[in-house]
């Protein structure tokens, strides 16, 4: 079958891609910015399509002969406008130009709804549903809790408040109640309801088979990870305060954290149906799905990060507008060395950040992103997907990938942090062995003007310090 696979950046749709790509569909993948996307699996049954659900006029792109379209496309981390309204438009976009296709069925992932009084997060995601299934397409609905995996929003925030607190004073929404799922699990529903009739016009809730709550599903992560930790759960932490706690502790940015917390109040425990056993899917309990995790980034094999999928409001003029380093009015630190083995600094390169850190003065890197925290900024938790692998779209600490280019020896990052200006940081060797490091800082006003001579006392060992360990023999 012709597939369209919208949200293609998004934690999900990377995982079920080559899902769908070893069952011998043909796939279209369906991105806002080609910029920062790499197909991963570019083959004869790939294509890649820009559009924006934002703006109608851009769908036109998507081919009408389509069999089956996903709709994977949520706004809940935006730190921009609002993502009900948000969603809402994308879905009507959605709708109207795949009523044009040749499509038969869509596939929705949604979340559990079980109560009337609902967090605004799956507010939205019902009101996308009633949208979609008011179509002349057969709508699929999936609906699934927390989604635990390698690099999944769920795990890695668990993760974080287990391995960083040996003591948690927590909010009683700990005793909220969910149905966690392997995201294993996950692509197996979705790739498996293709084209199957039965499930044309109906909703199905996807959960594995433990009913946890979120107090018990920290303790058996810290349990399956070898770790003593106590949680005391207290009446008086208010939402405000909730989504400080996660948004200083975890990765999550505050807008996100918000989000949780007030989806969090609310339980998500699947109604019961056969949709599992109509597939012959086998659910893995949360333990299992813990450990497959795990297994995952010890062989450091994650496909996907939801950290990668958050899209800050700097880039809504598309990554394209920010490959270009400016020249005029920018401040800049270029440094160069001759370099004996290209190979080595390439690969050295390759592991900035994350566990690797930045070669030199990791402390004021540090101190630089928990600085940055603090004005509400991405700070340094967000790491990296891959230890050793990077390409454009990803996240690597508080800088977002641009260009990351092996054959041309060349990475380029733009900084998330909050600052009064812009700033690039570029790493290239030429075909003379010659490594080039370059700071550009793009000055917003006087403000920026002051901030860069402030910084600029460090840049002189900071950087002189980085670009000596990178190019070392």
């Amino acid at each position: 079958m012709k597939i369209l696979l919208t949200g293609v950046t998004g934690y999900i749709a990377q995982r079920l891609l080559p899902a769908l790509l070893q069952e011998g569909h043909e796939v279209v993948c369906c991105v806002r910015d080609k910029s920062r996307y790499t197909n991963k699996y570019a083959s004869e049954n790939t294509s890649v399509i820009e559009a924006d659900f934002l703006d109608e006029a851009s769908l036109q792109q998507i081919p009408d002969d389509i069999d089956v379209a996903y709709y994977l496309i949520h706004s809940m981390a935006t730190q921009a406008g609002n993502f009900q309204r948000m969603e809402e438009m994308c879905a009507i976009n959605f709708k109207n130009r795949i009523e044009q296709t040749a499509a038969r069925q869509v596939i929705y992932l949604s979340g559990i709804v079980n109560e009337t009084a609902l967090s605004k997060h799956l507010t939205s995601r019902k009101n996308v549903e009633d949208i979609l299934a008011n179509a002349t397409f057969a709508l699929t609905t999936l609906r699934a809790g927390i989604i635990v995996g390698s690099g999944s929003a769920s795990f890695e925030i668990i993760r974080d408040l287990v391995e960083k607190l040996p003591v948690m004073i927590t909010p009683r929404w700990l005793k909220t109640k969910c149905q966690p799922i392997a995201i294993r699990n996950v692509v197996q529903f979705l790739s498996g309801v293709i084209g199957r009739e039965e499930t044309y016009h109906k909703s199905y809730d996807i959960g594995g088979p433990d009913i946890l709550t979120y107090k018990e599903m920290l303790l058996h992560f810290a349990r399956i990870r070898g770790l003593n930790r106590r949680i005391f759960v207290v009446p008086v932490m208010t939402p405000r305060i909730s989504s400080y706690w996660l948004y200083f502790v975890t990765a999550t940015s505050y807008p996100l954290a918000r989000n949780l917390v007030s989806s969090m109040k609310t339980e998500v425990i699947c109604k019961p149906n056969n949709l599992a056993a109509m597939l012959g899917i086998s659910l893995l309990n949360y333990d299992t799905a813990i450990r497959l995790a795990f297994d995952k980034i010890e062989q450091n094999q994650v496909l996907s990060s939801w950290k990668d999928a958050q899209t800050s409001s700097i880039f809504r003029k598309g990554f394209s507008h920010y490959i270009e380093v400016p020249v005029n009015g920018c401040f800049k630190d270029v440094r160069t060395r001759q370099i004996s083995n290209p190979a080595t600094a390439l690969d050295r390169i390759w592991r900035l950040g994350g566990k690797t850190g930045w070669y030199y003065g990791n402390w004021l890197w540090e101190i630089r992103g928990f600085m940055d925290q603090l004005v509400g900024g991405v700070g340094m938790r967000r790491g990296r997907r891959s230890d050793s692998e990077i390409g454009p779209g990803e996240t690597l600490d508080f800088w977002r990938v641009l260009i990351a280019n092996r054959e041309e020896k060349r990475l380029l990052l733009y900084a998330e942090m909050k600052l009064p200006g812009e700033a690039w940081l570029e790493f290239k060797i030429d075909e003379n062995d010659v490594l080039t490091q370059t700071a550009t800082f793009r000055p917003l006003g006087v403000l920026g003007r002051l901030y860069w001579y402030a910084v600029l006392p460090f840049h002189g060992f900071i950087f002189k310090g980085m670009i000596d360990n990178i190019s070392k023999s």
